[in-house]
Parts: structure tokens; C-alpha cells; sequence
């Protein structure tokens, strides 16, 4: 069973251990292994959204839901993150600097996610990803450190050039996102 407050509570203990990044991927990868529970805790996604539930200078846990089709461009997040897919699927493109181009990025690996699937990412990952089904996916994202107060790169969809994250930008597409699964299912 899934309880919100515990996984928390999980998830600030694990990183009192010698490896969180490590422990905190087991206390996500066991909450995702009953997508149902999950499911039951946090409500079927019906609209795409970044929800804050809880949040810290250590730690930073988000309900991340993607609407069908949705892309978000290469960026990095500067700490580590631990993803668990609840709902749906997940494709990730992972990035690398371009040597001798440091503002510029090549693809250098994929990964699909799907229910009950968790993939820790390392605070030098860069990634892309994409909600490649005709429904909503959530994930259950975990950070290590405080999300909302670090800077962090994203990288130009055309160009693939560096350039600084912006939040309100990536909100706005999450908006975007939900205005075209509104009109596509009208």
C-alpha cells in the first residue's frame, strides 16, 4: 500500500545512508512495483502537471504527469533524480557534450519506462523525453536537492544549443500540452 507521507518519510531516511542516491531508488522502485496503490494515492491523471509534494534543500519529491505526446527538450538537472513510472510509458533520450562543442549536445543512448520501472539518473545526466501513448503518464519524480532552486541548462530542440532553464517556459508547455489533449479529444 501506498501512502504519500510514508514514501516521504522513506525517502528522507534513505538519504541519511551511505549511498541515497542507491536508497531512495529502492523506496521509489517499491512504491512503483503496486502501480495501483500509487494510482489510488495520488488519483488518475487526467491533466498534464508538475504537483509539488514535498520539497526541501535536500530533497524534492514531484507527481510528474505527461500528456499523450508530450516532449520535453534536453536539460540536465544538476543533482541526482530517481524516476518511477506508475502510469503509462516514458521514452528517454540520454545526451552527451559534443567534444570540442561544449554548448552543444549528441544523442548517446535511449530508454524506455514503463508501470512499475525506475531509472535513477546521475546529477551529470543530461535527457530528453517523450509520452509516446494516446493517455496520461505519471511518474513519481525524486530529487536530490531542492529542484526549484538550482539553475539548470536546457538545450534548443532545433540548434540542440545550451541555453538556461526556464521554469515558467517548461510550465507553459505543460499547459500547451494539455490544450492540444483537450482539443484532440473533442
Amino acid at each position: 500500500m501506498f501512502e504519500l507521507d510514508q514514501f516521504i518519510a522513506d525517502c528522507r531516511a534513505a538519504l541519511t545512508s551511505d549511498a541515497p542516491h542507491k536508497a531512495v531508488r529502492e523506496v521509489v522502485a517499491r512504491a512503483v512495483s503496486e502501480p495501483a496503490a500509487v494510482l489510488r494515492a495520488l488519483g488518475e491523471p487526467r491533466r498534464a502537471e508538475l504537483r509539488k509534494l514535498y520539497c526541501s534543500g535536500e530533497l524534492t519529491v514531484l507527481n510528474v504527469v505527461w500528456a499523450p505526446g508530450m516532449t520535453l527538450l534536453p536539460h540536465d538537472h544538476r543533482m541526482w533524480a530517481v524516476t518511477g513510472i506508475y502510469t503509462g510509458r516514458e521514452d528517454n533520450i540520454f545526451w552527451r557534450r559534443v567534444p570540442g562543442a561544449a554548448s552543444k549536445v549528441e544523442a548517446a543512448g535511449a530508454k524506455a519506462l514503463c508501470a512499475k520501472d525506475s531509472e535513477p539518473l546521475g546529477h551529470r545526466i543530461i535527457h530528453s523525453f517523450t509520452n509516446p501513448i494516446p493517455r496520461y503518464t505519471g511518474a513519481i519524480h525524486v530529487y536530490g536537492g531542492d529542484f526549484f532552486g538550482v539553475a539548470r541548462s536546457e538545450w534548443d530542440a532545433e540548434s540542440l544549443v545550451e541555453g538556461a532553464w526556464d521554469t515558467e517556459r517548461t510550465l507553459r508547455r505543460f499547459e500547451e500540452a494539455n490544450a492540444r489533449a483537450r482539443a484532440s479529444a473533442g
